[in-house]
């Protein structure tokens, strides 16, 4: 049956707009992005069946265009569409970070490097650059390895920080692996860092290793 002909309290649409977005699950949150089904099956019953094909939520939202579009129902339009809603969330988190509490919060900026740096297939080293007040100048990967680990070089951090006349630095990087556990390699890169950049005048805040699921903040390991 058609979604348009569901009684109106189960439609996802009109769910939403009377009970918020919180109230539906991954497929009626899925349907309305889809906006409709196909031959035979609601847009509900595809965004099931797609839940199920990719394994969940997070691995459909992460694929690659090339498997996004092999998937019934899906194309490249459907794909622009999924990215730049993406796009947008992290841009939502990027701005919330400019506020001069947003670092009274990890989760925020766990939240927010999560965004960029969670499913990525090769490791990636990235920084945010904070002014005097704690709030994000920029942020940038700055290097990029393979999917066991990546080369970091302190003075290009150091050079980068200043460029960004920052006071400070947050510093982030993933395992591809999953798993968000710091290695040995992980701390003491992080104690040569904070040498560097101490000899400069900036402070290194954190250090987060970001997983699948989640992420491992230094600071609050009482690391930094």
């Amino acid at each position: 049956m058609a979604i348009c002909h569901w009684p109106e309290g189960e439609r996802p649409r009109e769910k939403l707009l009377q009970r918020g977005p919180s109230a539906l699950s991954d497929a009626e949150l899925l349907a309305i992005f889809l906006r409709t089904g196909c031959k035979g099956k609601s847009a509900v019953d595809l965004a099931r069946d797609l839940l199920t094909q990719f394994g969940g939520v997070r691995t459909l939202l992460s694929a690659d265009q090339s498997s996004f579009c092999q998937a019934h129902g899906l194309g490249s339009a459907k794909y622009a569409q999924l990215q730049a809603v993406l796009e947008l969330s992290r841009r939502h988190l990027a701005e919330s970070l400019t506020q001069a509490d947003a670092f009274t919060n990890p989760i925020v900026v766990k939240r927010f490097l999560m965004s960029h740096l969670q499913d990525r297939d090769r490791e990636i080293f990235a920084v945010i650059f904070l002014d005097a007040q704690l709030r994000m100048l920029a942020y940038e990967e700055l290097f990029q390895g393979t999917i066991d680990g990546a080369r970091i070089y302190a003075r290009e951090v150091v050079k980068a920080s200043l460029q960004h006349n920052a006071s400070s630095v947050i510093i982030a990087h993933n395992h591809p692996s999953g798993d968000p556990e710091p290695s040995r390699d992980d701390k003491v890169m992080t104690e040569r860092l904070n040498e560097a950049l101490a000899l400069v005048e900036i402070r290194l805040l954190d250090h987060f290793v970001i997983g699948n699921a989640d992420g491992v903040s230094f600071s609050e390991r009482g690391w930094l």
